[in-house]
């Protein structure tokens, strides 16, 4: 017997997807420093969360702070003005750890990205390991969440989505190990849940990150209540669904609602410590965007806890003010890369991220003297993972129908209330890479299918014929991801070579 064939199959099911996790890390912080630039968004970000890292609280930088950055110089490139900041400050901490460890540049604005990239990774493949207890299938998902463009490039950016996603995918992680948890112990009402209280505080992060995480939050909330009810249904245990849904809601409403408001608030201490230079710039009212918050603006709340009051009263004008500015000051804003949300499975219209075209050949790019070369960072997601994953989707939808059961139902709902949403602000600038969030639901109902169809298998020849699908699929959405890494990673090329991975025009 050979040593791998010692090795216990709960190891395999750590070794498997820690392995690929570190392949995932691997490959995005190859190179992680350039462009040493802002890309895109990061501008906000990435200077956010040195600000808090610095002071506390978000502060308004200099019109000349991104030139002085990228050249090292941090002097003199903050105002002392608190910012404006249209999401929480959950995310930006994260970020802020890689700047604090790595110093203020773009390896260090983004690293913390890379880590929790490779993260959701090894998280994904060990939800997917609980649901389908297959590590073949589980490293499958682990593998396919690596090779995905989207999430590749977003890993390797110091904006928002990446830290949304893993969040997400942690909090759902939680719930679904709690649904096994209790299942074994149905013998009583238990109301301290580990499992419960872990997603309380991952989707608590989600909602600390952008205010989306809280759709994420109720729907699979109400799930995990169902889920529960059900199993007590199914035992004979219990008295009814009404008595069964009021002994196991408002419990699971405490671990995971109740958790994830005080992670939040957490997460806002900054601007609680410091609510008096809030309420000084924004305080009597800012141009259109706010009203006046009150008189305590002037005269403080005195007597017990009063400083107190008037901090969580200036936190609820400031969360007022900046929700208006998402629901209707955007509305009249338009932009190049935005897309309808109706189009992002397809990836109908990535986001160029950041593009130099017609460079001299000279620069070495392989072209001959005359041509020209390009570099993009295009955030596209992987066309054979995104466009088989449509397919996986309906099969799952269906299965989930016909089954009603919870398993299929972790990838649709986690599909739909990541997706959803984002059709009442179509209207306004929104882009393609706000699914991120939901790709790795989509690889969920890719493994499950994939599953399905092993399990299938009836005679040799038809497990392998299974087999081989699977494999030429796996094999397919790596070449993929090799061929579009040019244009993942700002990589010099010819003008040829990067028309050639332009499908559309609207990829353009």
């Amino acid at each position: 017997m050979t040593v791998l064939a010692r090795i216990p199959h709960r190891a395999w099911g750590w070794i498997g997807p820690i392995g690929i996790a570190v392949l995932a890390f691997v490959l995005r912080a190859w190179n992680l420093g350039y462009p040493n630039t802002f890309v895109f968004d990061e501008t906000y970000y990435a200077k956010d969360a040195w600000s808090l890292l610095q002071h506390g609280y978000v502060q308004d930088f200099t019109d000349q702070a991104n030139a002085q950055i990228v050249k090292g110089d941090l002097t003199g490139i903050l105002t002392g003005e608190p910012s404006w900041i249209v999401h929480p400050d959950g995310g930006k901490w994260v970020i802020a750890l890689g700047e604090w460890v790595f110093g203020f540049d773009s390896f260090g604005w983004r690293v913390s990205g890379v880590a929790v990239g490779a993260l959701t990774v090894l998280v994904l493949a060990r939800l997917v390991l609980r649901l389908t207890g297959s590590v073949t299938v589980a490293c499958i998902a682990a593998l396919l969440l690596t090779v995905d463009g989207m999430h590749f490039v977003m890993s390797r950016l110091a904006l928002l989505d990446i830290f949304l996603a893993f969040w997400v995918v942690c909090g759902v992680a939680c719930l679904v190990a709690d649904r096994d948890w209790i299942r074994d112990r149905l013998d009583r009402y238990r109301f301290v849940r580990p499992w419960q209280l872990l997603a309380g505080v991952s989707f608590g992060m989600a909602c600390a990150t952008k205010w989306s995480g809280v759709y994420v939050l109720a729907a699979f909330g109400v799930l995990a209540v169902l889920w529960e009810v059900r199993a007590r249904r199914d035992t004979g245990r219990g008295h009814g669904w009404l008595r069964r849904m009021l002994v196991v809601g408002p419990p699971a409403f405490v671990s995971i609602v109740g958790v994830a408001v005080l992670v939040y608030l957490v997460t806002w201490t900054g601007f609680l410590l410091h609510h008096e230079v809030y309420e000084a710039r924004f305080g009597h009212g800012y141009g259109d965007y706010s009203a006046p918050w009150g008189s305590y603006v002037d005269r403080p709340t005195t007597g017990f806890l009063g400083e107190t009051r008037d901090a969580f009263r200036s936190l609820w004008h400031f969360h007022v003010m900046t929700y208006d500015f998402h629901a209707s000051d955007l509305n009249s804003a338009t932009h190049p890369y935005q897309s309808d949300p109706g189009t992002w499975l397809l990836q109908w219209r990535p986001v160029g991220a950041d593009a130099q075209f017609d460079l001299p050949a000279s620069t070495r790019c392989g072209q001959a003297e005359g041509d020209t070369c390009v570099r993009e960072i295009l955030i596209l997601g992987n066309p054979i993972i995104w466009w088989t994953g449509i397919l996986a989707l309906v099969a799952a939808a269906a299965a989930w129908i016909r089954t009603r059961s919870s398993t299929w139902a972790v990838p649709v709902v986690g599909v739909l209330v990541c997706w959803l949403p984002w059709f009442r602000f179509a209207d306004r600038p929104i882009f393609s890479f706000y699914a991120v969030v939901f790709v790795p639901f989509t690889i969920i109902a890719l493994c499950l299918v994939i599953d399905a169809l092993i399990r299938s298998g009836t005679s040799p020849r038809h497990r392998y014929v299974i087999g081989l699908t699977v494999g030429l699929f796996l094999v397919a959405s790596v070449v993929a991801f090799w061929f579009f890494h040019p244009v993942y990673t700002d990589d010099l090329i010819p003008y040829a070579s990067w028309r050639d991975r332009m499908w559309w025009n609207r990829w353009i």
